[in-house]
């Protein structure tokens, strides 16, 4: 009886070598594929802009200053919300560009004044507000 043990030890090992190679290459197709989505996927998060094009920014601040340039609102509720979002749309698009807003600090008073400050930095920036 001691002589059987190196022999079951004797196959053990031949079947550990034998099928070691056939695991290996099973869990790497298997892993593999998960792997390389995993790392493109990454890749597309990184390189995706955070928040809107440029273009569609600009064009937004375009049609917001027709509208406050205007000056025909139906309410003063109206009047309100189109300046509102002309202010924050130059905020954007003062983020995108890169320049400092001196109308995000202003008060309530000084937003009027602020909001030509920041329009002179876009257009010094080469973003035409008004291209016509």
């Amino acid at each position: 009886m001691a002589g059987d043990r190196p022999v079951l030890l004797g196959l053990m090992l031949y079947l550990l070598v034998a099928t070691t190679p056939t695991v290996a290459f099973w869990v790497v197709l298997r892993l593999l594929p998960a792997a390389v989505s995993n790392i493109a996927e990454r890749r597309r998060r990184r390189q995706a802009p955070a928040g809107p094009a440029l273009e569609s920014v600009v064009a937004n601040l375009r049609r917001l200053r027709r509208e406050v340039c205007c000056g025909c609102y139906r309410t003063q509720v109206r009047r309100v919300a189109v300046q509102a979002a002309y202010d924050d749309t130059l905020l954007e698009c003062c983020r995108l560009v890169d320049i400092d807003a001196p109308l995000a600090t202003a008060d309530a008073g000084d937003r009027p004044f602020a909001r030509l400050l920041t329009e002179a930095a876009l257009e010094d920036a080469g973003i035409a507000l008004d291209p016509s």
